[in-house]
């Protein structure tokens, strides 16, 4: 059977429990006709580049299935028919990536950055040497060069 990846966007007035409940009605969809997810992932609520139906914001999440193209259709059929759904995208694939998707990876490097409680020898943000600047460490700003100044008449 063929490979398929979907992502799907939720309203953002969902509860969590409803989005991941949206995951398994479709994967139970799926599998009524034929197909199988062989992994689901939640991303969570992100933050949109532009906004869906007056919605700023949308729970993000991710399957990976196995099925059949009539399977793929009515799960399709079934997303642009309910309520909750914004947006779908299915993409066809030669095979599945091992692992976790980049989304859920990011994730992880952010939790394993947040656990890490001693910074070393980076100090705060940044990373390198600050130097307290006061006034008398400005550039000369009365030598211009030949630049004209927007008063001065040109030549």
């Amino acid at each position: 059977m063929p490979l398929y990846e979907h992502v799907f966007i939720s309203r953002q007035d969902l509860s969590n429990t409803q989005a991941e409940g949206l995951i398994e009605h479709f994967s139970t969809v799926l599998a009524d006709n034929g197909g199988k997810v062989v992994e689901n992932e939640y991303w969570g609520v992100k933050t949109m580049a532009y906004k869906i139906n007056k919605n700023r914001k949308g729970h993000y999440a991710f399957l990976k299935s196995d099925a059949p193209a009539t399977a793929v259709q009515e799960m399709e059929r079934l997303m642009r028919l309910h309520d909750d759904v914004m947006r779908v995208l299915t993409i066809k694939v030669d095979k599945h990536g091992e692992g976790p998707s980049i989304q859920m990876q990011k994730r992880d490097d952010r939790d394993r950055d947040g656990e890490r409680s001693d910074r070393g020898d980076r100090g705060g943000f940044g990373g390198g040497e600050r130097r307290e600047r006061s006034f008398g460490d400005r550039p000369d700003r009365g030598d211009r060069g030949d630049r004209p100044s927007f008063g001065a008449p040109r030549r």
